[in-house]
């Protein structure tokens, strides 16, 4: 299987032990998801982590889970687009699961968020090194807007930050305690930011990282976007928490601001396929 595997992807290692950890990845995020939905009392104990986090387990299981299973079904198949967005569907996992280690309090459950975040880190590490980055600069050249896809990543990675570094400031303006959840949310978010600045900042300059990696940064931003669509959708449904409209008009135009350019970069990435 594996030579098959390689000789219709660039890669250069073989990627059993990315397949190993993104099961793993699945299985803990089905069962901590799981968790949360079906004993919500348990799990969070008070109102406040309910609506921080409830409505995004169900977010989690029915985007981040399917999006990864996605990505590693593609790429056994041979297919560039699973192989490339692979990393953004863990990195989706990622970034959520750094704001519920650092957002709850620590219980039982607390070893699997980490773990979640550990195992996502290096899945993305060992795909990213298995990557042959000049291979897939070779076959998108021409065929994907670097300065454009790049602009977008590093246009978001600042808003992710100045987002972040808002709450922080904000609170401390007010001579207000900021909650741990906003705490867990604005270090996931300044965490992405760097990964999307450094990202479109190599795109941009057409750095053969840049390509092997902009696919899957926009994939996660996307993903994520649709993530929140859905939290803020879904809260109103599970928890106490209000809905209010201005928060999904605000995020779908910024979603839509993101779905261009990955889309762009996919429609180049399957027509090399």
């Amino acid at each position: 299987m594996t030579k098959s595997i390689s000789s219709l992807l660039p890669i250069k290692q073989d990627l059993s032990l990315a397949y190993i950890f993104s099961f793993i990845v699945i299985a803990l995020m089905t069962a901590v998801s799981l968790g949360g939905l079906l004993f919500p009392s348990l799990i969070y104990p008070s109102d406040e982590l309910r609506q921080a986090f409830l409505a995004n387990d169900l977010a989690n299981f029915l985007v981040g889970i399917p999006i990864l299973l996605a990505c590693m079904w593609l790429t056994k198949r041979g297919k560039l687009i699973g192989l490339l967005c692979w990393p953004g569907a863990l990195l989706y996992t990622f970034y959520n699961y750094i704001a519920y280690v650092v957002g709850m309090p620590f219980n039982w459950i607390t070893p699997g968020f980490i773990l979640l975040v550990l195992l996502s880190a290096t899945s993305i590490f060992v795909l990213v090194q298995s990557i042959e980055w000049d291979s897939v600069k070779t076959k998108l050249t021409g065929k994907v807007s670097g300065k454009f896809s790049g602009g977008v990543l590093v246009f978001f990675g600042v808003a992710f930050f100045f987002l972040a570094l808002g709450v922080i400031t904000g609170a401390s303006s007010d001579q207000t305690t900021i909650s741990m959840t906003d705490v867990g949310v604005a270090i996931a978010d300044i965490v992405l930011s760097a990964l999307l600045v450094l990202g479109g900042i190599l795109l941009f300059q057409r750095k053969p990282l840049g390509y092997a990696g902009g696919m899957g940064l926009l994939f996660a931003a996307s993903a994520l976007f649709i993530g929140v669509i859905l939290v803020v959708l879904l809260q109103p449904l599970l928890t106490s928490a209000p809905f209010v409209l201005e928060d999904v008009i605000v995020l779908s135009g910024m979603a839509l601001i993101c779905f261009i350019p990955t889309g762009l970069f996919m429609r180049a990435v399957l027509s090399n396929s």
